[in-house]
């Protein structure tokens, strides 16, 4: 959950507060539960049978129902199941999985190793990550509770008392004030406000921030004061909780009335509707499950080499092994198959290192605090405009943000600002407005002519949402047209076919707008500036302030009574009222997409339909957003008969929605037209500059867009998405032969002519694209709208659309649906195996950036869906430069080093393990101490690989977009292929057989001060830090390389190297000499003491057998009757320092130190065996 997710209730211009009975619709009922649970999100269980009943201010019978409580949890765990469940979490992870195996196998008598080497970074990372869960679900416990314990007003009695929304009861009446939250999802009942009237704004519903009107049954506009609201009772007959923010179906009976409910009386609190973005993986992260998969088959293939050696060294010749009958079944000769299988697992807890169990942890952090410190408090991605800094709404993603190769891009809101201004139109077939928009600059410039911007004329206009200018429409002039009834019908047009809520004094000049797009702002604003002024509404009433119609200079307030309003949705396109004049004329008024309402004229505007269409394309053209607007004269009759339908499907409980929209179809018809509409959306800053930059980066950008083919491509070029060097391929389907097939009305055959043309311009295209791409090498760029799409994608076609589309560097898609620009996505991802990204800024863009690797969501003026759908949000298109060039460049580098570095060092750890495997019989006795092969990973190797994640940068933010060319190694994965892996498997194995065999070597014949040769320990120790500092400086080396490389070119350097230290150190070695000669600690005097002494035992304590024996054989028969070591450790040889010789001296049997491993000491003893 994100934030609170309510509803706010503004009342400004009504005040007061609004009475509401608690539907709670969309939270789980449950028979078998009782009320007091708490409900937990997302678990929707819808009950039997298909709708409910709520007993509305009778808590006694809806007890009967056992409705759940109002108390909510967001939370993931509880005390009891945190525990078990949080477990359950991190097992999930393969590598977490197989550490508790090899952990349980580390107990058992087969393992070489103590547990502790396996147990303490298991409980390490799952500590980590257990605290990190608990942290966060702290925090929405926390919230949960805030929310809960909050405050309102419920009807008890006659009386409002005060209590917290978890003790809030479905059918309960509350009062909620202004500027308040809705505790739960509430039927509303009635406002202070005489016309049952509230203004609610739904920002965290929907993220929405224009205030949107709720209207009360008439019903029940008088239980507003409590005595009288406590007399209210009724039943409410309503749909089971689903998902759905935009519909409702129900009805509610009061006094054996039935009244339908739609979403106009509904105020909801989101809290089950709330969906989550769906889970994304990186590539990368997909890689490094396969770097995982390959680390475990090298582990069985060692596993399995060592098993076989042990299988076939294990042999009673070597008599000193003790393997005699009663031997353990690991070490038993008579049963090698026991043995090599034994020995198998054993070697599986002995080479566990190799796969690194930090990795995941010190990745998780590394990415979380790229996110919070880096991503969102970058000042190159603060939009001081809107105060919006960049967020970063998942960690799971950065590094994919370094690999993008395609993005898809919304164009309205995206690339441009999305603040509307009303700039030319067309009535009755005449085109008016003369100014000049930036697209037509620019293909000016392109062509080589420069446009002049003239003076605005004395009558122009300027203010938010209008910039328009044409003396023949100002200030009444429209009446000297030729048509002015036409004029009029197209201002009232304007100022009535909205769902715009007026704010502010009732003046042109203070009023403002609250409008739930920027189009239908834009529009009413232009309907004030021609002088039909919409200045009030009330839930039947809209008035407006007319100038000029029936004399110039004279202005008349007119009331018009909405009987009906047809919604716009992405299906109908279009929307619709009815309203009846003052002098009883009802009529039809309705706009939308050019291509809906050509459909729905009648023949009496064919002399207008061929102008209009041209004036579309003119303005299509010029880049600006058109709407055509019609309308239809009603009879009385006509519109009674049509109402009596409309209120059934309005009342029905079943496809509400659907029978809604079938109705409409009935009177949506036989319309007249009066024109068309152009708004500009002016380009956002740098988006060209950025465009080019991404270009030069090797990423590939589409436009997504449901806007005309003319629009797209104008907008294309002045974004620098296409130029007149491309070669351009267009697949549209205005071409003659659809158009006739289209004329003809045969569905099947519109069908079929579609597919075959788009068949026939894909092959074309592909062929030509072919032969551009080899011969000249000429940039390509494709257009297709949206009908050729449709059929595009299909799978017969599907391929030689996106081959067509990979050969080409920009591809624009218009008229498509929001299904459609998913489909595209989905396309190139699945179809083409690249990482794609999508951004966008409406609710429309939601599934196509839910289908792409990563979302970025822009916080435009569509309110905050896409926000919340997204995976990154930014303010501005121009911000992708950062986030991609610097943050996921860096990202994406620092991973791959981090992953390779893991491999490496886990590897090279492991490798040096596997060559002491070779000279120990393949026994499995154990290199490295207990604690050495616990803390490896988790101590000593893990700060600073952990630093080389956070802060590594290999070049400034500043180069990284000066030369956006870098950008391609991320593309390409140049740093994290199997190649790169191969090389540090090299370093791994090369590095490990120094470590051994060198320290080994120069050990053999190596004394300590006492005089006595270094043992196992003493030797794996050496190596251990051999190893720990050597992996430590290759990550050192990756990062100062160069530094390293121009140090070593001075003299400078080594003087320095030479001198520093020894300066740096007196003072060391003159403390250390004073305190020990004059103020020495006690084990400093007795080692002064016994300086030089031998810590062997004594020639006194020899063994003198007096026997036949020879010597030596009496010595190794000694040896043989030593105590044998029963522990978890099952190699041959002694895993502790003076082992033999111990035991030896506790017996007065004399054994001189030799070296530790088995196969040396049979190699020795047969070479003397041999000399003699």
């Amino acid at each position: 959950m994100n934030g609170v997710g309510w509803e706010r209730v503004r009342m400004a211009r009504l005040g007061g507060e609004a009475a509401v009975v608690g539907t709670r619709r969309r939270e789980v009922v449950d028979l078998r539960q009782v009320s007091s649970q708490t409900v937990r999100l997302g678990r929707v269980q819808p009950q039997h049978p298909s709708h409910r009943t709520i007993y509305c201010n009778d808590s006694d019978a809806n007890f009967i129902a056992r409705f759940k409580s109002n108390s909510i949890s967001t939370t993931k765990y509880n005390v009891l199941t945190f525990l078990p469940k949080g477990l359950f979490e991190q097992f999930r992870r393969v590598a977490n999985l197989y550490f508790l195996m090899i952990s349980i196998l580390s107990t058992t008598p087969i393992s070489p190793v103590s547990p502790v080497t396996n147990v303490v970074p298991l409980s390490l990372v799952l500590l980590v990550s257990l605290i990190k869960e608990a942290f966060e679900d702290w925090k929405r416990l926390e919230n949960d509770n805030s929310i809960n314990n909050t405050a309102v007003d419920v009807l008890q009695g006659q009386n409002w008392e005060n209590m917290p929304w978890r003790k809030l009861q479905v059918g309960d009446i509350v009062r909620v004030k202004q500027d308040g939250f809705f505790p739960a999802d509430l039927l509303f009942l009635a406002s202070t406000n005489p016309d049952g009237v509230c203004y609610i704004e739904t920002a965290n519903l929907d993220g929405e921030t224009n205030l949107k009107i709720r209207k009360a049954l008439e019903k029940t506009w008088d239980y507003l004061a409590p005595e009288i609201a406590d007399k209210f009772k009724g039943e409410i007959q309503c749909e089971q909780p689903n998902n759905s923010l935009y519909t409702f179906t129900g009805n509610l009976i009061i006094e054996s009335q039935t009244l339908p409910l739609s979403p106009n009386q509904i105020l909801l609190r989101v809290m089950m509707n709330s969906m989550s973005v769906p889970s994304k993986r990186s590539t990368l992260e997909r890689k490094l499950d396969k770097l995982i998969l390959t680390l475990f088959g090298g582990l069985f293939m060692m596993c399995l080499i060592g098993a076989i050696g042990s299988g076939v060294f294990i042999n009673r010749k070597y008599y000193f092994l003790g393997l005699f009958d009663d031997v353990e079944g690991q070490f038993n000769p008579n049963n090698r198959f026991v043995v090599t299988i034994l020995t198998m697992f054993t070697l599986i807890t002995l080479y566990s290192t190799i796969i690194p169990i930090s990795l995941y942890v010190s990745i998780e952090m590394i990415k979380f605090i790229q996110c919070a410190q880096f991503i969102d408090k970058d000042l190159h991605m603060y939009h001081a405009e809107s105060n919006t800094p960049a967020l970063a709404r998942t960690s799971n993603l950065n590094e994919e943000l370094g690999q993008v190769e395609y993005i898809f891009s919304d164009k309205t809101g995206t690339l441009t600002r999305n603040l509307m201004e009303f700039f030319k139109c067309s009535i009755g077939g005449e085109a008016y407005g003369t100014g000049i928009t930036e697209i037509e600059k620019g293909q000016a410039e392109r062509s080589g002519k420069k446009l002049s911007d003239d003076a605005k004329s004395d009558t122009a206009v300027h203010e938010k949402g209008f910039n328009f200018d044409d003396a023949r429409l100002m200030h009444g002039a429209w009446r000297n047209e030729h048509d002015p009834e036409i004029c009029k019908e197209f201002f009232r047009c304007l100022a009535l076919c909205h769902t715009v809520l007026p704010e502010g004094d009732e003046s042109p000049e203070r009023i403002t707008y609250q409008a739930a797009s920027p189009d239908e702002a834009a529009l009413v604003t232009a309907a004030k500036n021609f002088g039909f002024f919409f200045y009030r509404r009330t839930p039947t009433t809209v008035m407006v302030r007319e100038s000029h119609v029936e004399m110039m200079g004279i202005k008349q307030d007119v009331s018009y009574e909405i009987l009906n309003v047809l919604e716009f949705n992405s299906t109908r396109k279009r929307q619709s009222i009815v309203c009846r004049y003052p002098n009883g004329r009802l009529v039809l008024y309705c706009k939308g997409a050019d291509t809906v309402i050509y459909e729905r004229l009648s023949n009496a505007s064919n002399d207008i339909r061929k102008v209009t269409r041209e004036h579309l394309e003119q303005f299509g053209s010029a880049g600006l957003r058109t709407l055509c607007l019609a309308y239809r004269e009603l009879t009385n009759d006509l519109y009674e008969k049509w109402n009596e339908k409309f209120i059934q499907a309005k009342s029905s409980l079943r496809d509400r929605e659907k029978k809604l929209d079938e109705v409409a179809e009935i009177i949506e018809k036989d319309l007249i037209l009066i024109g068309c509409t152009a708004i500009e959306d002016k380009l956002q800053d740098g988006v060209p500059v950025c465009i080019e930059t991404l270009a030069r980066a090797g990423i590939k950008i589409w436009v997504l867009t449901g806007d005309k083919m003319e629009t797209a491509i104008n907008i294309a070029y002045a974004c620098n998405l296409i130029n007149n060097d491309m070669k351009q391929f267009i697949i549209s389907s205005e071409t003659d032969a659809i158009q006739e097939a289209e004329e003809k009305g045969d569905p099947v055959e519109i069908a079929r002519v579609i597919k075959d043309t788009v068949k026939n311009h894909l092959k074309q295209c592909l062929e030509e694209a072919h032969r551009y791409l080899h011969v000249s090498g000429q940039k390509l760029a494709l257009v297709i709208d949206g009908k050729c799409l449709m059929y595009a994608l299909d799978p017969n076609l599907r391929v030689n659309l996106l081959n067509l589309s990979l050969n080409c560097s920009s591809v624009i898609c218009c008229r498509v649906s929001p299904l459609q620009k998913a489909q595209v996505t989905s396309l190139v991802k699945k179809g083409a195996h690249r990482i794609t990204l999508s951004i966008g800024d409406g609710a429309n863009d939601v599934s196509m950036m839910q289908a792409a690797h990563v979302g970025v969501g822009i916080s435009g003026l569509e309110g905050m869906q896409a926000v919340m759908a997204s995976d990154f949000a930014i303010a501005q298109f121009r911000f992708l430069t950062d986030l991609l060039l610097v943050h996921g460049r860096w990202s994406y580098i620092r991973l791959c080093k981090v992953i390779t570095y893991f491999f490496y060092k886990n590897l090279t750890f492991t490798l040096t393990q596997f060559w002491f495997t070779f000279q120990t019989g393949f026994s499995g006795q154990r290199f490295y101490d207990d604690w050495f092969q616990s803390l490896y990973n988790v101590i000593f190797t893990a700060l600073p690989v952990i630093i080389v994640g956070l802060f590594d940068k290999d070049v400034s933010a500043s180069l990284s977009k000066k030369y956006p060319e870098l950008y391609r190694e991320g593309i390409r994965n140049m740093f994290f292929k199997w190649r790169v892996v191969a090389v540090w498997a090299f370093f791994a194995v090369y590095q490990s057989l120094i470590f051994y065999y060198f320290t080994t070597t120069a050990s053999q014949n190596g004394h300590n001060s006492s005089g006595m040769i270094f043992g196992l320990w003493d030797v794996s120790t050496m190596a251990f830090s051999c190893a720990v500092v050597t992996v430590n400086l290759r990550l050192l080396m990756e990062n100062v390389y160069f530094t390293i490389y121009v140090l070593l070119s001075t003299f400078y350097f080594y003087l320095t190297l030479l001198l520093v230290p020894v300066v740096a150190l007196l003072s060391d070695f003159f403390y250390l000499g004073i305190q020990r000669w004059f103020f020495p600690y006690n084990y400093q005097i007795v080692q002064e003491i016994h300086r030089g002494e031998y810590e062997g035992v004594g020639s006194r304590e020899f063994l003198e057998i007096g026997n036949n024996l020879t010597p030596d054989e009496a010595r190794s028969y000694a040896i043989l009757q030593l105590p044998r070591e029963k522990s978890r450790h099952t190699g041959f040889a002694f895993d502790s320092p003076g082992y033999e010789s111990f035991f030896a001296s506790q017996q007065g049997v004399f054994a001189p130190i030799m070296a530790w491993d088995v196969a040396r000491r049979a190699s020795v003893r047969s070479k003397r065996t041999s000399h003699r």
